[in-house]
């Protein structure tokens, strides 16, 4: 698990005379060669940051220093350590992209990149106003957790959300220095979009500063409060935490036991979210102080609760067992609540490793839990990826390798864009203008003519990128395109948008498809000597609601007369049908008789009816000139016709029915 050091730690940058001494104070961390590079990112930043402050109203230098000093704390690399200190370069120094790479490197000069990027969308992350918190906070929430999606995919490497983690840390640390508006704007911004960042890559330590920091500025009066509560300061708790834990840790030995122990003091954040959650008072809360057991099996979990309940008296009715009987998500572990040392209540959870594993990585993560939002199954098992890699971070013997292990590739199949109000849309890797108005509205796909992608015209088939506006040009009335359905042309990506732009060209003309469909029908009915028959039932059988849907359908030839026919014979046998009288088969050559029939423009030849596609009076007809019976007369959809060789089909001839 991650840790930072935090503002008593000697390297938090707070409090240096002067670079040099910061840089000192890096030489236990990092080779020589490394600290060079740091070096070297200093005496650049150091000329262009003169005069500069951080919103805060801090030294830009000073800012950036302490941001770096942070990710120190995160044992990241040098790499990281430097694009930290260069982060603001972008906005200081023209051709500062050339001048990076030349001097540090195609790696330094990429995280730089992106975190200039995720700059470029906080004008659209500011919070909504209250007219537009008036449509629901279900459409604010969504849009904020777009936002975080969008905020990592729009990173290639993830050690670039990590620097802007640490950054708005420190930034929060001398947030005193801004006005109250810029308090209150960085505050909710924090709280909405970089803890649970935070939160969800297992960086818990930034996690609970940014909660802590950021209520302190929303909820001044509700904050000190609960600090008043608390009566001791943060690090007596983490005092008592620590003795909570030692005297755990022997007790568990001695009972031959073997478990990992481990806590920390709740913080005022997460005491004053519990309050309103739970609706109680302060003193009704029973985990302001919590440890947890880790142990290899479930014996050792009922094991490690009874002596626990030996050692310290249990608060009654607050005992859970989630291992018996786990939360819907899976969720397992026993929660018990103990009145410990100096009669201070005291949370214990106890659960093996697979459980915690499960309950940090898995379906029962706990940052959805605490978030209170659906689950989107593939996303999740990104974030399970990214922390993942976080943890492996600390075994990786060349820090070099770093690089390709925090390349995000599995959030490279979405992409997400804004609209022109600022609004976050999400939509599969390759999507077009056309998916994106589809997306917004169906209407408004139909009537889109043309598309902007940040002010400039593109093509309908241009790929969208990450983090682009989108505008689309529409007509007042307007249809979609048919080349839109064509997949070499690359218009459509989505298969909703590709889906619509169906049902568009299905519903249109379906009155006319219905009456050609119908008449399709009927001659099919009559060829088979069928009278009377539900009509209704076949269009159930070929899984149609309405009898009109299958005629319209039959109607555009979406339908095979073969599975017509096939419909209509597994028909017959369940119904009994007095009215229903077949056509009876007449000779060949009585049916050439009575049918008057013209062939190539000549009537009175001797022609004869096919056996096997029996056509009647009012079908499409064609001839077919044998060796030695003359003309037969055949559908041109006749399965004998259909197979007909190119050398014979010099033998067809045009025919009609006579008047």
């Amino acid at each position: 698990m991650v840790s930072v050091q935090h503002e008593s730690s000697s390297l938090s940058g707070k409090g240096f005379e002067n670079t040099r001494s910061w840089l000192d104070a890096l030489s236990a961390t990092f080779a020589p060669a490394e600290i060079d590079v740091i070096r070297h990112a200093c005496e650049l930043a150091e000329p262009l940051y003169a005069g500069q402050t951080e919103l805060t109203g801090a030294p830009l230098l000073q800012h950036a220093l302490g941001a770096a000093s942070i990710l120190v704390g995160m044992n990241m690399d040098f790499e990281t350590i430097a694009a930290t200190v260069l982060h603001a370069v972008p906005g200081y120094l023209d051709g500062w992209a050339e001048v990076l790479t030349e001097r540090f490197g195609r790696n330094v000069t990429a995280l730089v990149e992106g975190i200039s990027r995720m700059e470029q969308i906080r004008q659209f992350s500011e919070m909504p106003s209250q007219d537009k918190k008036e449509k629901g906070k279900g459409d604010n929430a969504q849009q904020i957790e777009s936002l975080r999606k969008m905020l990592l995919a729009m990173v290639e490497d993830i050690r670039v959300v990590l620097i802007k983690l640490a950054e708005r840390t420190q930034t929060l640390r001398c947030l005193s220095g801004a006005g109250p508006d810029q308090q209150r704007l960085v505050a909710q911004e924090t709280q909405s979009i970089f803890a649970p960042l935070a939160n969800r890559l297992g960086v818990w330590q930034i996690k609970w500063e940014l909660e802590d920091l950021s209520v302190r500025y929303l909820e001044p009066e509700l904050y000190k409060k609960i600090a008043r509560l608390l009566d001791e300061r943060r690090v007596d708790r983490e005092q008592y935490i620590a003795e909570v834990v030692s005297r755990l840790k022997q007790l568990l030995s001695q009972a031959g036991l073997q478990a990992e122990v481990t806590g920390r003091p709740k913080h005022i954040y997460s005491i004053i979210n519990k309050m309103k959650r739970k609706q109680v008072d302060f003193g009704e809360l029973y985990d302001v102080r919590a440890v947890r057991i880790l142990v290899d099996d479930i014996e050792g979990c009922y094991t490690a609760l009874g002596l626990v309940h030996d050692l310290w008296q249990p608060v009654t009715g607050e005992f859970d067992d989630y291992i018996a009987h786990p939360k819907s998500n899976n969720y397992r572990s026993l929660h018990t609540a103990v009145i410990g040392p100096r009669g201070l209540t005291l949370e214990v959870q106890i659960r093996t490793h697979e459980m915690h594993q499960h309950s940090e990585l898995g379906v029962a993560a706990h940052w959805r839990y605490k978030e209170g939002r659906k689950s989107d199954a593939r996303f999740d098992e990104k974030i399970a990826w990214l922390r993942q890699i976080l943890e492996w971070k600390a075994d990786l013997a060349d820090r070099g390798d770093m690089l390709e292990q925090f390349r995000n590739e599995l959030l490279h199949d979405q992409v997400y864009v804004l609209t022109p109000q600022g609004k976050v849309i999400d939509l599969p890797r390759g999507a077009t203008p056309v998916d994106f108005a589809y997306i917004l509205h169906t209407d408004l796909g139909h009537r889109t003519r043309g598309a902007k992608v940040d002010g400039s015209i593109v093509p309908l088939n241009y790929k969208l990128q990450n983090g682009q506006r989108v505008e689309i040009l529409t007509a007042k009335q307007g249809a979609p395109s048919r080349d839109w359905l064509s997949p070499t042309l690359g218009y459509l990506k989505s298969p909703r948008a590709r889906a619509k732009v169906r049902h568009w060209f299905k519903n249109q003309n379906f009155d006319e498809s219905v009456t050609q469909g119908r008449a399709q029908l009927d001659r099919e009915l009559h060829r088979l000597g069928i009278i009377s028959i539900n009509q209704e039932k076949i269009a159930q059988r070929l899984h149609f609601n309405k009898l009109e849907d299958l005629l319209a359908a039959i109607g555009r030839n979406e339908i095979t007369q073969r599975r017509i026919a096939v419909a209509i014979q597994e028909e017959l046998p369940t119904r009994v049908i007095e009215t229903a009288k077949p056509v009876a088969a007449r000779p060949a050559a009585e049916r050439a008789a009575t049918a008057d029939i013209t062939v190539g423009g000549v009537n009175n030849l001797m022609t004869r009816i096919a056996k096997c596609c029996n056509p009647v009076r009012g079908d499409e007809i064609v001839g077919y000139v044998t060796r030695d019976r003359g003309i037969t007369i055949h559908r041109p959809d006749c399965a004998f016709m259909l197979r007909l060789t190119e050398n014979r089909r010099e033998r067809m001839l045009t025919a009609r029915w006579g008047e």
